[in-house]
């Protein structure tokens, strides 16, 4: 991206300007004179205030998916950088940092210099963590500034298509009369997925083992190959395979069905109740990064968000577009980190 800079402009200025031809050389002096002291005064200690902001971004954007590539992260992390760059002027790169509940990416991202260059694509997951892990390198809501909600992703209880179960209530009738055989993934440790698995077990009253994954990608490959029963995952990562026949959608975890699977029951529906979990998704920045970045990363942001090609691509993943302000997605960030702390609390969550 090409600059121009308004502080170095030089030229004479025509004689025709003034009346008089003995002052046109006075003045032409005069005032390159005063342009110099003028421009000197920006070098002058204690006058930094004068100077223009640099200009942003000077190199490529990096938007960190703290989980591995395949998953919904990972999607709208590439769907957004796609057509940020172009309005940014630099490229947009997805780096993938999966791990621990996607808190290794957080915190890589809470210690990246707060120049707007280090962007983290979070999740309703890490509203979670803060309460499931005891140590975590950052605080959630005071290390980072958020810049936009992106999208919410409905979760979905799925089975392989060979499970016999086609509801909830046959595939619990299964869980009891075989207790020691039915798992659940999950994208880690403190995830949706994590809480919503242990919500489940505790109305049922069955134990269910936990299998963590770094992502959807792995999770999804095992799922269809038998070596988990069932998970929670967010729709995107499943819905292909669900309309490919072969994995099975049994209920929704929201309170609403949702429209990229309108058959499919909520768990209130099949008998369940106290369920009510989806997942979004928000891009945020180191905290200190400067407000005017944070203002132009959310207009570009939302500016995408809203165009009917994001929309699109949103409908064909099962994602429903936010794009919100900073302030209404730091409110949002507060809201579920004080439920998902009760949640976690009464069902006993930690890290295994």
């Amino acid at each position: 991206m090409k600059h121009r800079d308004t502080h170095r402009r030089t030229g004479s200025v025509p004689a025709a300007l003034y009346p008089g031809h003995l002052f046109a050389q006075p003045l032409r002096r005069g005032l390159l004179c005063a342009a110099a002291i003028a421009a000197g005064a920006f070098l002058l200690p204690g006058t930094q205030a004068l100077a223009q902001p640099q200009a942003w971004p000077t190199k490529p954007v990096t938007i960190v998916v703290p989980f591995a590539a395949g998953g919904t992260t990972d999607v709208l992390a590439r769907a957004l950088g796609e057509k940020l760059g172009a309005a940014l002027g630099q490229p947009v790169i997805v780096e993938n940092r999966g791990g621990a509940g996607a808190t290794i990416g957080a915190d890589y991202v809470a210690k990246a210099a707060p120049d707007g260059h280090t962007l983290l694509m979070g999740a309703v997951h890490h509203t979670i963590a803060t309460s499931v892990y005891k140590k975590l390198g950052y605080d959630f809501q005071k290390s980072f500034a958020p810049i936009t909600s992106v999208a919410l992703v409905p979760n979905v209880l799925a089975v392989a298509a060979t499970t016999p179960a086609r509801d909830v209530k046959e595939l619990v009738a299964l869980m009891k009369a075989a207790p020691d055989k039915f798992s659940y993934g999950s994208n880690g440790a403190g995830t949706a997925q994590h809480l919503i698995g242990t919500q489940f077990a505790a109305a049922i009253g069955q134990p269910l083992l936990h299998v963590p994954y770094k992502g959807s990608g792995p999770l999804t490959t095992d799922l269809l190959g038998g070596q988990v029963s069932m998970s929670f995952d967010t729709v995107t990562p499943v819905l292909p395979h669900i309309k490919a026949g072969k994995l099975r959608a049994l209920a929704v975890t929201t309170a609403r069905r949702s429209s990229s699977l309108p058959d499919v029951p909520t768990l209130a529906e099949s008998g369940f109740l106290g369920f009510d979990i989806g997942t979004w998704f928000g891009v945020l920045a180191p905290a200190r990064t400067p407000p005017e970045v944070v203002e132009r990363l959310n207009a570009e942001m939302v500016k995408v968000i809203q165009s009917p090609d994001f929309r699109k691509r949103m409908q064909e993943i099962g994602a429903e577009p936010i794009g919100n302000t900073p302030a209404q997605m730091g409110q949002q960030i507060a809201a579920d980190t004080a439920r998902f702390g009760k949640l976690v609390a009464d069902n006993k969550i930690t890290t295994d």
